[in-house]
């Protein structure tokens, strides 16, 4: 088989599924055991409250295209750029535009009934199914080949200790919303807590051994294969998690600042060291899948270091004659830009380990928002950017669409990871496939 051909087509051409592969890497008749698995990750970056659109799209299409003052931290990138214009979020039902905009974000489906009140629209619960960041993550778990320690992180910058419709985006199914850890130390020890690691390795079929013998002794040799079968299962898991560890003690651990306090003031130091602690998950092969959400869909963080004492959702309610709130906004965007232009540059300065190029070129940022707009709360046009090179899209342009649901572009992030689902979140805004342009 020639080398140019990818596992990915030839177990697509045979029907075979993508579990199989793990068994294919050392056959040299198929010519995959001289080739490198290249990793693949993706990480979703949220900031709330819609964009300023004229300040933010670029007027041309394709390659020549220029950024206007919200994008221009990502000049840098703008090889590694592909802006998306024209991709909305079509999910109505209950619930009101900012809670169907975070809820339906990544998981592409209408919310459940609720007792949540928001805005003049009907209360709502959770979302109704699973977020992309955790469909591609379960695919990449269960392939040996891509299992990783904890498989996706969820990070956050000041979300609010409540946990409504409003704050959560990720979701592990059907009314099952995951808490972000906006905390840095909590998450330096998720990452790093011997104590924990120790909880985790320790073995568990040494604490039962003698009830194991005791049943062994009384069931039938049916069972007794059972038994040892899943003995010899969870000996392997614990092989696989000592391995993991290992290879996480071979990475430096970071040194955390003490003292970074959790305050709106402290959102700057706060995302940094976030964003710092993501880069060493990625080098150390913690996760391949991420979400970063800076506050939350309403959220009213008063960005004094900007010099903007105004909370940033009221000011996303002012109207565009209103200049001086539209050049706050401004600033305001173009700060969250700034948090994705810095994980752009961790991920592009440090190696990818193991391998050729940087993390950057094995990883695509994903920012976007819960609205298209803030004053108009409208679910059209919902800002999609994305900065590097990890799912093989052809990046450096700026392309329109016309109106097309974003559940295609969820399924086409699944696609390019090889999990080629016909549909997802809602079925009915999946009708003409993936979405197309992007290769």
């Amino acid at each position: 088989m020639p080398l140019t051909r990818s596992r990915r087509e030839f177990i697509r051409d045979l029907g075979l599924s993508a579990a199989a592969l793990p068994f294919l890497m050392n056959l040299p008749s198929l010519g995959f055991a001289n080739q490198t698995q290249r990793k693949k990750r993706i990480v979703f970056v949220f900031s709330p409250n819609g964009i300023v659109p004229k300040d933010f799209w670029p007027d041309e299409v394709g390659e020549n295209f220029q950024l206007k003052p919200i994008l221009s931290p990502l000049e840098p990138f703008k090889k590694q750029l592909l802006v998306l214009h024209g991709v909305c979020d079509r999910i109505r039902g209950d619930g009101d535009g900012h809670m169907r905009g975070i809820g339906c974000l990544l998981t592409g489906i209408e919310l459940f009934p609720g007792n949540i009140q928001g805005g003049s629209d009907t209360p709502a619960g959770w979302s109704k199914g699973i977020s992309i960041d955790q469909e591609i993550k379960n695919f990449l778990q269960k392939n040996p080949a891509t299992r990783t320690r904890f498989g996706s992180l969820e990070l956050g910058v000041m979300v609010p200790e409540r946990a409504d419709t409003w704050t959560r985006w990720s979701y592990a199914g059907p009314n099952k919303p995951l808490t972000p850890i906006d905390n840095p130390y909590q998450l330096f020890n998720k990452l790093y807590g011997r104590a924990k690691d120790n909880q985790v390795l320790a073995s568990v079929l040494d604490a039962i051994q003698d009830d194991l013998k005791k049943v062994s002794e009384k069931v039938d040799a049916a069972d007794k294969r059972l038994l040892d079968e899943h003995a010899t299962f969870v000996r392997d898991m614990e092989r696989e998690l000592k391995e993991q560890q290992t290879a996480a003690q071979n990475h430096p651990i970071p040194q955390l600042e003490p003292g970074i306090r959790r305050d709106n003031d402290n959102m700057p130091k706060i995302s940094k060291t976030q964003l710092d602690l993501l880069v060493q998950s990625f080098v150390a092969d913690f996760a391949r899948v991420a979400t970063y959400q800076i506050t939350n869909s309403v959220g009213e963080a008063r960005m004094r270091w900007l010099g903007i004492d105004e909370g940033h959702h009221t000011l996303s309610h002012e109207p565009d004659s209103n200049q001086p709130a539209q050049d706050k906004l401004v600033k305001i965007n173009k700060w969250y830009c700034e948090q994705v232009a810095y994980l752009a540059q961790r991920l592009a300065e440090t190696p990818e380990p193991g391998g050729p190029g940087s993390l950057l070129d094995n990883t695509l940022i994903v920012w976007t928002n819960e609205l298209g707009k803030g004053n108009s709360h409208t679910l059209d046009n919902i800002p999609f950017v994305l900065v590097g090179g990890g799912l093989d899209f052809k990046m450096g342009r700026s392309l329109k669409y016309g109106k097309v649901p974003h559940n295609r572009l969820l399924m086409a992030f699944a696609h390019a990871f090889g999990h080629e689902i016909k549909t997802f979140g809602n079925p009915s805004f999946c009708r003409d496939g993936v979405l197309t342009g992007l290769v």
